[in-house]
Order: structure tokens, then sequence, then C-alpha cells
């Protein structure tokens, strides 16, 4: 592919233009319509009416291009072509065929996919071929993507990571509970892609350690959960920071009246593409609504967590889950928590040993409900009915992730009946409706359940492996200061790549 490339791309004025170039719009020639002021509403037309809690979608304005088949029909750079063939990736998944043409060629892109749709390849496959071939400035990242949880950006960095090391692209994560000496060290030395949560990005740009002026193509990921974490001013204040002509991209599993003015003032003319309604169900998803009398819901659901297969499960509180996982293990459940009162280093480690097995059951808030993907996950549990439908459908979002199969089960207890109903109603399910008692059949039947142990167990780190010291390495050690300073000497700096 031959891909012509500049880094002294003219700049627009506000209200002037640019024309666009081979392969696309870059960063300094908007889509056509964009205005650069402080409103970036031109362009959307009547709005339409929207349901209760959905917004109006914008009119259509410029006609979109036609969905990509193929990965190889897109203006991408060969590298990001050859890595897809080596990850697998063969065939766009809808909401990857249907925005990256247009998001390819610079228009601003609205797109609801339920999760596991394939979202972060849609955007993220976009922001590295617009910004291939170019060379952050210290401190000056190109490209940002904001999302609201840790967990959602490093499953974010994680996925693009081997796309940017292909175009030599630097990616750097930062996000709150871990060093912010390390992040200010990356964005010192340069780093092309960052992705972000909103309060650590703001505390790395008060400092003076991170600037937005030469991002020109910005992506929030799962932007109504950012509004629902009181995000909003925070985000807004970041998006003004930008550069005005840029791309916007907008991608969530669910498009309310809270993302409604990050639409109406930040996205011009945008390419809307929506996989599924908002709160449609995954077809390969079974709901169960379990009812459980009050005082058989704990053994209920510790046979649950005795299932042969791993299970995340979902409860109100951080006190509610630290006790759970508890009785899970001196029940003989190989279980391990995970909510916001965690550090980030036992929350990446808590994942990682549910997604290699060592650990069976993930008891976790909804800190877990959205950024997480683990492989063959058939069973998500909701041992406290969540309060508002979107958190529903993200926790079950957990399971049937790209085509696979899986089953959300709620248990539910008489004084929570009518709430649950309701919440079924808004998330657009019909769940099959059971009553069940621990022991029974049918509760193994649709879950899995059986009888645990009753052996207590103790969740350890998986102890690696040291190197055997050589024959050089025998004899008298340094002072500890003197090892203190080489240990100092010889870290490198932090980057992700």
């Amino acid at each position: 592919m031959n891909r012509t490339r500049t880094n002294d791309r003219s700049r627009r004025t506000r209200g002037g233009s640019t024309d666009a170039g081979k392969g696309g719009r870059r960063f300094g020639s908007p889509a056509p319509g964009r205005s650069g002021g402080p409103s970036r509403s031109g362009g959307h037309g009547r709005r339409a009416a929207a349901p209760q809690g959905e917004f109006a979608l914008p009119a259509a304005g410029t006609p979109a291009l036609p969905a990509a088949a193929d990965f190889a029909d897109l203006d991408m750079p060969a590298q990001l072509l050859a890595e897809l063939r080596r990850q697998g990736v063969t065939v766009p998944f809808p909401i990857q065929g249907a925005t990256l043409p247009n998001s390819l060629a610079g228009r601003d892109i609205l797109g609801r996919g339920r999760t596991g749709s394939g979202k972060t390849l849609a955007f993220g496959l976009a922001l590295l071929s617009r910004i291939a071939g170019q060379r952050a400035e210290p401190r000056q990242p190109l490209g940002l993507v904001l999302v609201p949880t840790r967990e959602l950006a490093q499953q974010v960095t994680d996925a693009l990571t081997p796309y940017a090391r292909s175009v030599r692209l630097r990616l750097t994560a930062v996000v709150g509970g871990v060093s912010i000496g390390r992040q200010a060290g990356a964005l010192r030395d340069g780093t092309e892609v960052v992705v972000a949560t909103p309060g650590r990005l703001k505390d790395l740009i008060d400092r003076g350690q991170c600037r937005l002026n030469q991002v020109g193509v910005i992506v929030l990921d799962e932007a109504d959960q950012m509004a629902d974490m009181g995000f909003m001013p925070q985000v807004t204040a970041l998006l003004e920071q930008v550069r005005p002509e840029g791309q916007r991209m907008l991608f969530s599993a669910t498009l309310d009246r809270n993302v409604d003015l990050l639409v109406r003032r930040y996205l011009t003319d945008p390419v809307v593409h929506s996989v599924d309604p908002s709160a449609g169900a995954v077809t390969t998803m079974e709901h169960h609504v379990l009812h459980v009398q009050g005082a058989d819901k704990h053994t209920a659901t510790t046979e649950i967590a005795a299932r042969d297969g791993r299970v995340i499960m979902f409860l109100g509180t951080k006190h509610a889950v630290d006790r759970l996982t508890q009785d899970l293990l001196n029940s003989g459940v190989r279980a391990a928590a995970l909510h916001g009162g965690k550090s980030q280093p036992q929350r990446t480690r808590t994942l990682n040993q549910f997604k290699t097995g060592h650990v069976t059951v993930l008891v976790a808030t909804n800190v877990a409900a959205r950024g997480i993907h683990v492989d063959n996950l058939d069973l998500v549990v909701n041992v406290d009915p969540p309060t508002d439908h979107k958190d529903y459908l993200h926790r079950g979002g957990r399971t049937a992730r790209a085509g696979e199969s899986g089953s959300v089960v709620t248990l539910v207890t008489p004084n929570q009946r009518r709430g649950v109903i309701r919440l079924m109603s808004d998330a657009g399910v019909r769940p099959q409706v059971t009553r069940v008692r621990s022991g029974e059949p049918e509760l193994h039947r649709i879950t899995g359940a059986r009888t645990p142990s009753g052996i207590p167990v103790v969740i350890t780190a998986p102890v690696a492996e040291r190197p055997e010291r050589g024959a050089a390495s025998r004899g008298r050690r340094r002072p500890a200061s003197a090892s203190r300073r080489a240990s100092v000497q010889q870290r490198p700096v932090e980057k992700a790549a």
C-alpha cells in the first residue's frame, strides 16, 4: 500500500477549510461541514424523537461510505493488515466493517454495539492508521482514548499494543492506582497514543506533564459510564483542549441522554452506526431470574460458585464482596475479590488469576462490569440485582462475547421481585423465571451448581521461577545501599509499547 504522509499538514483556522489528501482526511482536513467552533452540532439537522431513556440520534447528513466486507478493502497501512492476519483476525465484525471506511476518511463516528461486538478494534485501527508515520513531541500525544475505568484502559491497551507496535507507535496507559511518575516519564519521552481515565490525565495536565494541543484523534469509549460516574465535567474540559478541527469518535454499548451533550457539542455530521438497540439482548445469551428465599440465598450462591467452570458474581458493595469471597474460600471455592478498594496491582493480579483459571470465581462490584474480557466465560450471576438496566446489560456483557453463548442469572428474593420486573423491562429482556432451592436439580440444570468440598482454600500468587545464580554471582554481597543504587540505575523507564 503506497500511502503519502506528510508532517507539515496545513492547519485549519476556525471557519476555514482544507482539501482532503489521498487516503482520506487527516487532522488538518476535517470532514464536510465541520466548523471548528465550541459548538459542533452543525449538520445534524432535525433530530427524531427518541424512546424514553435514549437521546435522539443525529439526523443523517453526509452519506456514509459503504461497509467493508474485508479488512483488505480498507485503506490501512500494510503493517496493520499483516498484524491482523498474524492475530487471526480475517473478517470485520459488523461495527468494524460499517465504521472503519468512514473513520479512516476522517469522519466523526457515533457507534453503538454490545460488549464483545468489536468496538475496540473499530476505533483502534482507525486511530492507529491516521497517526501512523508521525512522531510525537515530548508530553504532546497525537491520539487519545478516554475510558471510565482502569480495567477498561488496560484491556484497550492490551488489545491495541500489537497493532501499535506494527506501525512503530508508542502507546501509554494513564490510570490511577499506579505510579504517576512513571506515566509522566513515558509522556516526557514521547508517546503517540494515550489511553487514559479522565482523573489521572487531568492530574498529569495540571502538573504540566501533558498537553493535548496536538491530539488530532480522540475516542470516547463507554461515554455513558463516564457520565454516570460523574466524569462529564472532566471529559468536556479535556475535549476543549484537543485540536478543534480533529476527529472525534464515540463508542459505547449503550447511548442514553447522558451523552447527548457530547454528541451535540463535539460531534460534527457523525456517521451513526448501531449494531443493536441500546437495550437489545444478545441472541446467544440466556437470561434467568431465579426466585430464592432469603434464608437459602447464601447456600444457593455457594453451590453455584462451586460449579465446574468459571463464573463472575456481582454484588452491590465492597463489604459484601469481601464477605462472600471469604465465605467461598472457607467452603473450598477458589474465589477472589475485585472492587474499587483494591490497589491497581491487586486488581491486575486478581484478573490475571481469573483469566488463567488459578481462581475460578471472581466476586466483584460494578468495577468489573465493563472492560473485562475473559475467553469462554459462560456464566454471570447477579447475586445482588443491579439498580440500573444499563448495569444489568454491562454485567451480562462479560459472557456471550463475540458470538459465544452464555447465561446471565439473577438471584431474586421476594422483596426484590417487583424491582427486578421493572429492571428487565427497561433492559428489553424477557428472562426465564424459575423458583429454585439449594441442592435441587433445577438449580444444577441452570447453573451447574454443586455441593462445595467444605475444605478451606487459600489463594496464593503463582511463584515466578528465579534464574539460578551463576558462579560469577557467588561471592561477597554488595552493601544494600549499593544494590539499591544499581537497581535504580538499571531500571528502564516504563513505556507502554
